[in-house]
């Protein structure tokens, strides 16, 4: 078989976002833990005004296509010790906390029990990552020895797994077998892609020990891909589904936001009902149904019979990558009316608590 690195894979789309909700009611048979989640989407070009600027950063923040992040803040998360390499493995991550692709990384490296830091991107400025020329988060910075900067959700997510398995390559060797490649989308828009972004670079005897069969490993990779080019597209349409939806959803923002008071009732308010607009023309987009839980809900079931009866996750006893990433996406949800939909009227619930507790042993 040829080596993972020498085999051109298929472009394919996805991106770098997240969100989290706090921790507010939900139906007495669910049960959050304490921190709340969030929900969100990739960084927008700012506008010439700051309203201007509020709104396009409120288009930016959610669900792969629209939201308003959270603002500038930087705190210490503490993890558990993980298996390493030789050398310490130092992380930082840029992030909107409302973003389901940041969510994404975040539910990987806490799995995985990796201290990082949380550096919080003004999704209107973003003067705290004006240092790259990548204008999305997640951003990773690494230092394995030497500083590393790693783009796109996927391709974090899948460097770094590759460098905790394989002790062959440095890092900065792994993140060379992802090539940043630009595209034109339909529109003519010119977009940057990352090949083999779904890969874990292995060699063979690497390979069997992580994927024994190899269908294990391509129904991994189909459903990552799924939860960029399919799943994250359902957050926005569902969480700013009605007016109400979209003012609870901004209330939420704007109370743990760094806001002024002209800045956060403008961005409650008007940044609400423009995304309840935004929200009928991402609907629209990706061929939604009129009502676009349906389509939620059919996404979720789809998900949860591929993970069958006879398995606890996906990857088994525990979780693979592709648990991580759905389970990455939804929790943007957590604590709003599309979230406690979901779990009365999906099969979800189940296998979402399962990666609530395994994911929180890791957590310290």
């Amino acid at each position: 078989e040829r080596p993972l690195s020498a085999r051109p894979q298929p472009k394919m789309a996805g991106a770098s976002r997240v969100w989290r909700v706090g921790a507010l009611l939900l139906p007495p048979a669910w049960r959050l833990r304490a921190p709340g989640r969030a929900f969100g989407t990739a960084a927008g070009r700012g506008g010439s005004s700051v309203g201007g600027r509020l709104m396009l950063g409120a288009a930016f923040a959610l669900g792969g296509s629209a939201g308003l992040c959270l603002a500038a803040r930087q705190r210490l998360r503490e993890h558990s010790a993980a298996e390493l390499p030789a050398g310490s493995l130092q992380l930082t991550l840029y992030q909107y906390k409302t973003c389901p692709f940041c969510s994404k990384v975040r539910a990987f490296l806490d799995y995985h029990g990796l201290p990082y830091e949380i550096v919080e991107v003004n999704p209107i400025m973003r003067k705290e990552i004006k240092f790259s020329s990548y204008r999305k988060v997640p951003i990773l910075l690494a230092n394995a020895g030497s500083p590393l900067q790693l783009n796109d959700s996927s391709v974090i997510i899948s460097a770094i797994k590759t460098y905790l398995i394989s002790r062959r390559n440095s890092l900065e060797e792994i993140v060379s077998f992802y090539p940043p490649v630009k595209t034109v989308t339909e529109k003519g828009k010119e977009v940057l892609e990352y090949e083999n972004k779904y890969w874990l670079m292995l060699d063979e005897k690497e390979t069997k020990r992580v994927y024994p069969v190899k269908e294990v490993r391509v129904e991994e990779m189909k459903w990552r891909k799924w939860a960029d080019d399919w799943l994250v597209h359902l957050i926005s349409p569902n969480v700013y589904r009605t007016p109400k939806e979209a003012l609870a959803s901004f209330d939420y923002i704007v109370r743990e936001g760094k806001f002024g008071t002209l800045e956060g009732l403008f961005a409650k308010y008007v940044g609400a009902v423009a995304m309840f607009f935004v929200s009928k023309r991402l609907k629209k987009r990706h061929q939604l149904r009129d009502d676009v839980r349906e389509d939620l809900y059919e996404a979720v079931n789809e998900w949860v019979k591929a993970v069958g009866k006879n398995r606890l996750f996906m990857g088994g006893n525990q979780p693979n990558l592709a648990d991580l990433a759905v389970y990455g996406v939804l929790r943007v949800m957590e604590g709003l009316e599309a979230f406690d939909d979901m779990m009365v009227h999906t099969n979800i619930q189940p296998w979402y608590q399962r990666m609530e507790e395994v994911i929180q042993k890791t957590v310290v």
